[in-house]
């Protein structure tokens, strides 16, 4: 991504599941001359097909990763690999566990905790949309963290397919409806629960649950509902 025109405006596009959160922060960016806040979505479906519909017309994706149908994880990933000049800023709850590093090996160029400042998420987005890449200082930490000694997280080995695979089950989301959203078979969704379940070491999608919640993949306010 080439250095921004300081005479233009950096465009953004929301994707968060809660109207409150969405016009919060457009309402936060929207006090910003150099942000335009083009449109705010609710789902990753609606992220893609918006940037499918209105190609070269977003700089920068403010993308929440808990989300009903295909969520964060994979949006990021089809959208990174289908408009690789739209930058990708993660805005999440979790600010440990194997979610940042995964999606910022996954295409995502920033990451910021929804308990980060404006400010920050300010120069994220600049410096992003600049080519750089952006860490909050809190999750840097926690990455640095991470490779030093000490008490292992089970969910560091998992893949980021395993990972989107483990929070749609923790969610409740039933095998048929996760092979349609993931474009995989039923069968090959029963192989990734049953590996799951040995590579953590538990005898129940219960038991994923917990460890979804307790390692930071799953939020408190999204617990099983469909």
């Amino acid at each position: 991504m080439t250095e921004s025109n300081n005479n233009s405006k950096t465009r953004v596009l929301i994707v968060d599941d809660h109207e409150l959160v969405r016009f919060g922060f457009k309402s936060l960016l929207g006090t910003q001359d150099c942000i335009e806040v083009v449109e705010t979505l609710s789902s990753g479906e609606e992220a893609i097909n918006w940037c499918r519909d209105n190609k070269g017309s977003v700089d920068i994706i403010l993308m929440d990763v808990n989300m009903p149908g295909i969520g964060g994880i994979e949006a990021t990933h089809r959208i990174s690999k289908a408009w690789p000049d739209i930058g990708i800023i993660i805005i999440t709850v979790h600010d440990d566990g194997p979610l940042p590093k995964q999606l910022l090996n996954g295409g995502a160029r920033g990451y910021l905790t929804k308990g980060n400042g404006v400010e920050e998420m300010i120069t994220a987005i600049k410096d992003v949309h600049n080519g750089k890449h952006y860490i909050a200082k809190d999750i840097a930490q926690q990455l640095a963290l991470s490779v030093l000694p000490g008490e292992t997280n089970p969910l560091d080995g998992l893949s980021m397919r395993e990972t989107q695979v483990l929070m749609m089950i923790a969610q409740g989301t039933r095998t048929q409806k996760i092979s349609e959203i993931l474009n995989l078979s039923p069968k090959t969704i029963s192989t990734y629960r049953k590996r799951l379940h040995e590579k953590l070491d538990v005898d129940s999608d219960i038991e994923m649950l917990h460890l979804a919640m307790k390692y930071g993949v799953l939020d408190e306010n999204k617990r099983p509902n469909k």
